[in-house]
Parts: C-alpha cells; structure tokens; sequence
C-alpha cells in the first residue's frame, strides 16, 4: 500500500482526538503549507496538520524505505519536530501494522521527540 493510502486514516485519526483545521496532502483538504530549505532548495510538505488549543501538530505517515529515501525522510522529520516544538504541538509518527519498528528505531537515531501511534 502507498502513503497515500494512509492519509484519509490518519485524517479520520486526527479529526477522532480532536484536532481541528486539519489540513492534509490529499484531494478535497487544503494542503499543509510546505516548508523549504535554503540550502539546497528542497520542500517539504507535511502528510496531515491539525490545530489543537492552538497548538499545531504534525502527523507523517512513516514506513519502511531504502537507504536513499532514508536521508530525505530524516531530514522532514527533523524539520517538522523543530516546527513542532516552536508551535507549541507535537509531531505524531502514524505507523501501519508492520512498520512500528522503523518508527521506532528512526525515533532512537535521530533523538527526534515525537509520538509513534498505530494506524490500523
């Protein structure tokens, strides 16, 4: 299954523990505004966000992935926990059954502060 599979689960997640102004990186939400780095003129753009007591969140759909795709997904998730903590919010890590264990170990790595939570 692709990512993109995943995003109306994490949305559905995401609306469920209240989370309001929910915008996601599929057809019929706004898209998240993408965020880009200087160095190398890279973007990236947030699976779901979502706005608690005014407070926003990320939420990234994580899954298995090569050695290749690794750096760039590090790179997002470093990026979206700063942003994170700047907003006040949180980063949530969404794992499908059969990649909570990559979530979890990209977590011990990279000391990224987020939350792993179980899509089903």
């Amino acid at each position: 299954m692709s990512k993109q599979a995943y995003i109306p689960k994490v949305v559905d997640w995401v609306r469920v523990h209240g989370f309001n102004d929910i915008r996601a990186n599929i057809e019929g939400y706004q898209t998240p505004i993408s965020y880009g780095r200087q160095q190398d003129s890279e973007q990236f753009v947030p699976d779901v966000t979502g706005k608690q007591f005014d407070q926003e969140s990320y939420f990234e759909v994580i899954l298995k992935t090569n050695a290749a795709d690794a750096s760039h997904l590090l790179s997002k998730l470093k990026l979206l926990s700063q942003l994170a903590a700047v907003k006040g919010g949180k980063l949530y890590l969404m794992s499908p059954r059969g990649h909570r264990s990559f979530a979890k170990e990209v977590l011990i790595e990279t000391n990224i502060v987020a939350e792993v939570i179980n899509l089903p």
